[in-house]
């Protein structure tokens, strides 16, 4: 489902537009905090897709997997982002990054 939590939480309600036509997603993302090796806190995500609230403050329950539920391994606060998608057309515009 669109602005899924991948394998974890489902979006509070679809806000998907129709085939063909542009989708936006707003994505406040908090990376998870660790002291050495212990995870002081969760990663939490908030997502806006086409204007509306589908995530409130989510913790992810470790990094998303397929049909599996990954436990979180200590790692650097910043890192690279990945755009995913399942083989169908795709295109990207307008990304913006800002750090918080």
């Amino acid at each position: 489902q669109a602005a899924s939590m991948y394998g974890q939480f489902p979006p509070l309600v679809n806000a998907s537009r129709g085939p063909g036509e542009w989708q936006s997603y707003d994505i406040v993302f908090r990376a998870p905090h660790f002291d050495g090796d212990k995870l002081i806190s969760p990663a939490r995500v908030t997502v806006f897709h086409n204007g509306v609230l589908v995530q409130d403050a989510r913790e992810f329950m470790g990094p998303s997997r397929h049909r599996e539920v990954a436990t979180y391994a200590p790692h650097p606060e910043t890192g690279p982002i990945s755009l995913q998608d399942h083989g169908n057309p795709v295109r990207y515009r307008n990304i913006w990054l800002r750090k918080l």
